[in-house]
């Protein structure tokens, strides 16, 4: 293999030469290169990317969508599909930054982040409402009315939405219709999207339980503690389950043993972490509201690096091409080796991007509190 191919292959992976990472998780699930079709890329929300980043991405085009942007977008067909304050979905051409509809949904859409599967774009809004709308021309299809806000964001599964609400429920929907497939009761919100691996649905709910519900039938398969308060959503890789709590610790749960496996707490910043885990090559990276970048052993739990930015971390990081890239506060973007924990790349926007980043087709794009959706490549 010419070296420059062997270069391109380890990028993709997520892995560059020279780097030290460890071939734990090697399977790790990632989503294609030219697709993140939902929240954190992959079914078992491990926030990777089959793409190829630049080493030194360039600004390629800024879409002002007037009002906060909590939303993490999705990337489908040369499209992304976006919520925001206004309360309205968007659809941007990737390429060239231009509109090319608008859905208006409720009031308002907080942190939901749409899920696009067959052709339809599905999206909660803080009203409670759930929507399906076309994909192609963002025609509305449906929509299912929940008992409180949505701050979750939905997963397709076959022909069944799964979508957390603050009335405490997940709810499994009809793909096609909407209608109701069943729902499944906890006892406080569930606002971290559902991770689903071998038709399994789990989540750490905030009311401190970790759940696992069969996506088919919605019938428990199992409890277990979640040790604390939870929004983050959870991410599979190995039977194990990584997310971060309000109680300031990262969980690694084996799912086997129902069993905390290891627990990671700084030694001096006692913060919590609502960014969600991203897990590639033996690392775990998360933000965390003490302002750090965290990169755990997924084995051990020790500190591998941890890099300080100027503000608290609630973006999730996207994994590709051997680099962390993450959202801050500050209102900047980071990307970081995975290897040395080193600042390679950075962008200043000057709002705070609590946005997740969504990587397809050698870009990267984010949304900004201050309306904007940022495209780089």
């Amino acid at each position: 293999m010419r070296r420059r191919d062997f270069l391109l292959t380890v990028a993709a992976a997520g892995l560059m030469p020279g780097a030290t990472l460890r071939a734990q998780g090697a399977g790790v699930a990632r989503a294609p290169a030219d697709a993140w079709p939902h929240f954190r890329g992959t079914p078992s929300l491990t926030g990777v990317s089959a793409t190829i980043i630049a080493p030194q991405p360039k600004l390629a085009w800024t879409w002002e969508g007037g009002e906060a942007i909590d939303s993490s977008p999705a990337i489908v067909n040369g499209a992304v599909f976006v919520g925001a304050a206004t309360g309205e979905l968007f659809a941007i051409g990737l390429a060239d930054g231009k509109l090319r509809w608008r859905y208006k949904a409720g009031e308002s859409i907080g942190e939901s982040s749409p899920a696009v599967a067959g052709g339809r774009v599905y999206i909660g809004d803080l009203d409670g409402v759930v929507h399906a709308v076309s994909a192609a021309d963002g025609a509305p299809v449906w929509t299912y009315k929940t008992r409180s806000e949505i701050k979750s964001s939905p997963i397709v599964v076959g022909d069944v939405v799964l979508m957390g609400s603050y009335d405490g429920s997940l709810y499994a929907l009809g793909a096609a219709d909407g209608k109701l497939r069943w729902t499944y009761a906890t006892e406080n919100y569930v606002h971290g999207a559902p991770c689903v691996v071998n038709g399994i649905a789990h989540f750490a709910g905030c009311d401190e339980v970790f759940h696992a519900v069969r996506v088919s039938d919605g019938k428990e398969a199992y409890t277990t503690s979640a040790t604390a308060y939870t929004g983050a959503s959870v991410c599979i890789v190995d039977n194990v389950a990584y997310f971060g709590t309000f109680d300031n610790q990262v969980i690694a749960l084996d799912l086997a043993a129902r069993a905390v496996r290891w627990r990671y707490e700084h030694p001096d910043r006692k913060f919590p972490y609502y960014s969600s885990a991203a897990v590639v090559g033996g690392v775990v990276v998360l933000g965390g509201r003490d302002r750090m970048i965290h990169a755990l052993d997924a084995a051990s739990g020790r500190e591998k690096w941890s890099y300080m930015t100027r503000a608290r971390i609630d973006s999730s990081p996207a994994i590709a091409s051997g680099r962390a890239f993450v959202g801050c506060s500050d209102g900047r973007v980071y990307g970081v080796d995975l290897a040395t924990g080193k600042v390679v790349w950075e962008h200043e926007d000057g709002d705070a991007l609590t946005s997740s980043p969504a990587l397809a087709s050698g870009r990267l794009v984010i949304g900004s509190t201050g309306g904007r959706v940022l495209c780089f490549a």
